[in-house]
């Protein structure tokens, strides 16, 4: 990305203008640059002509670019797309969901602009090579804004060509531009205050935008804060910025935000900028520096958008608290580093470092509207295995791959039926979202939670059970103990007391534990009179 790369830059053809330079000012670079240039032009090849195609039209034909990213041939940039934002077929949706006509963006020029070191000639075809380097870098995922204490003021190091071929021209715009924004930002407070700022106003002008993301006010403006942070701290790297904005487009359309929601966070934020600092304060080149920055993130979080109807979305998240309530049970919570949507009673596939490629479905304990953590209840039979790990092996600060929530045995819409849980073991997991929820939302159905366990030992969560249904309205929580002295908890079966507890044909039924335990309290309940259609519980694996 150069800053003066105009409107929607396009990172393929950044990729290409590389590879000139690299030729032109660095000749022992030349097949560091074809590999770069194959991967760049391997993207529009589809566009391109065939030499057997000599008679087609002119329109069918895609253009050489020059030094400057440009076409040599206004004619033939003229029938260039203007839609795609980087990649993709022509006719595709890809790159195009919700965007605005760019027109509209012409009145906030570019920072700076491209010098390249050579005329702008056409450049010859390169043949594609067998192993083409990927576009980006791994480690591109969104990290929470403490491992930033403070954003660096980089400095130019030479006056000499970067290392990946850009011209020292483009880097300079890069940093000039993060300069300006990492003193603003100084300016105007620092990250916490202008997320809290942000937040306000977009809490009035855009309160939907705000209802479709998970946690509380104070959880959503600490990563308003964490988000600035990072796009500060990575202005001088694109490829890493146009792969974690990406990231955070998929997580936001899989939060179902729809882009025109997005339209007034550049303007937002700019403004919070704005009123943080002292009178006179702000100039006219924070503002360009802000608008610009937000036009091509918005550009490059709605290509990652776009991205979530042909590949999987897959969150990445930091383990915060790893609690050991038994020798063989483990309560952890997860921080995703992106927003992550759910609704309290589904379940989610979880891979861990040690056990590459294997994805164990564990239900989240938390509950979205109350903050933004992922609580998991897990239980090993071994030290080994997805289990195992997480329960013997997994400590703060590593990190745990999280799939799309699924199922659908969550809360019913309908509010005038009751809702009977019962859980056996870490099944309690999701009836604890689900009361979680209710708490957080006041919601004034009857709720009411048996929890079956083996003995008194295995209540290890009885206490943030209880004081859960203290918070919620009309909820309920009744442990029955199987074996043993069940202390002041009722004693025997589970299906027992329920049956003795009253009359259930009336309410929504949910059921989460061992598959026999699912299997024979189904059973039970519709001997008393209860319609299948009312048990609800997800298919054992």
């Amino acid at each position: 990305m150069s800053s003066g790369s105009g409107q929607g830059s396009d990172p393929h053809l950044l990729s290409l203008l590389r590879a000139i330079r690299l030729r032109q000012n660095a000749p022992e670079a030349a097949g560091a640059g074809a590999a770069d240039a194959a991967a760049a032009l391997s993207e529009i090849a589809a566009r391109k002509r065939k030499p057997e195609d000599d008679d087609q039209s002119e329109e069918t034909e895609t253009p050489y670019f020059s030094a400057s990213g440009r076409s040599s041939d206004p004619e033939k940039t003229r029938h260039a797309d203007p839609g795609l934002l980087w990649r993709g077929d022509p006719g595709a949706t890809l790159g195009r969901a919700g965007m605005q006509p760019r027109a509209s963006r012409s009145s906030i020029p570019p920072v700076g602009g491209i010098n390249p070191s050579g005329p702008a000639t056409p450049v010859p075809n390169i043949p594609p090579l067998a192993a083409a380097r990927p576009i980006g870098a791994p480690g591109t995922e969104f990290p929470p804004a403490q491992a930033y204490p403070s954003i660096p003021r980089l400095q130019p190091t030479g006056s000499g060509p970067s290392r990946d071929g850009m011209d020292p021209a483009d880097d300079q715009a890069l940093r000039d531009t993060q300069r300006l924004l990492s003193t603003s930002l100084t300016f105007a407070g620092g990250p916490g205050e202008v997320a809290g700022r942000l937040w306000q106003a977009l809490h009035q002008a855009r309160p939907a935008l705000l209802e479709s993301l998970p946690g509380d006010p104070a959880a959503q403006r600490a990563r308003l804060a964490d988000a600035i942070t990072w796009l500060v701290h990575h202005m001088e790297n694109p490829p890493l910025l146009v792969s974690g904005c990406s990231q955070l487009g998929g997580a936001l359309a899989e939060c179902g935000i729809q882009w025109n929601q997005l339209h007034v966070v550049g303007a937002a934020l700019a403004e919070a900028m704005r009123a943080g600092m002292a009178p006179g304060a702000w100039r006219q080149d924070f503002d360009q520096a802000w608008r610009w920055t937000w036009q091509h993130t918005y550009e490059w979080i709605v290509h990652g958008g776009t991205l979530t109807g042909y590949q999987p979305t897959v969150w990445d998240t930091e383990v915060v608290e790893h609690d050991l309530r038994r020798n063989d049970l483990a309560v952890l919570r997860l921080r995703p580093f992106l927003p992550m949507p759910y609704r309290p009673g589904q379940y989610a596939r979880f891979e861990v470092t040690a056990v590459p490629g294997v994805w164990r479905p564990y239900s989240p304990a938390g509950a979205p509207h109350r903050d933004d953590l992922i609580e998991l209840h897990v239980r090993a039979k071994t030290e080994t295995g997805v289990s195992g790990t997480l329960v013997h092996h997994t400590r703060p600060g590593d990190r745990i791959r999280v799939t799309r929530p699924e199922g659908a045995m969550t809360l019913p819409a309908e509010r005038g039926r009751g809702i009977l849980m019962i859980a056996g073991d870490t099944g309690v997991a999701p009836m604890k979202a689900m009361l979680a929820e209710l708490a957080a939302t006041a919601d004034t159905r009857q709720a009411v939670l048996f929890w079956g366990v083996r003995d008194l030992s295995e209540l290890y969560d009885i206490d943030d059970l209880n004081a859960l249904a203290a918070a919620a309205p009309r909820a309920t929580v009744i442990p029955v103990v199987a074996e043993g002295d069940p202390g002041p908890y009722p004693g025997g079966l589970v299906t027992d007391a329920v049956a003795a507890y009253g009359e259930w044909s009336r309410h929504e039924i949910y059921l989460a534990g061992p598959p026999l335990m699912i299997a024979s309290t189904s059973a039970a309940l519709q001997q008393l009179g209860v319609p299948a259609a009312r048990i609800h519980h997800d298919p054992p694996e």
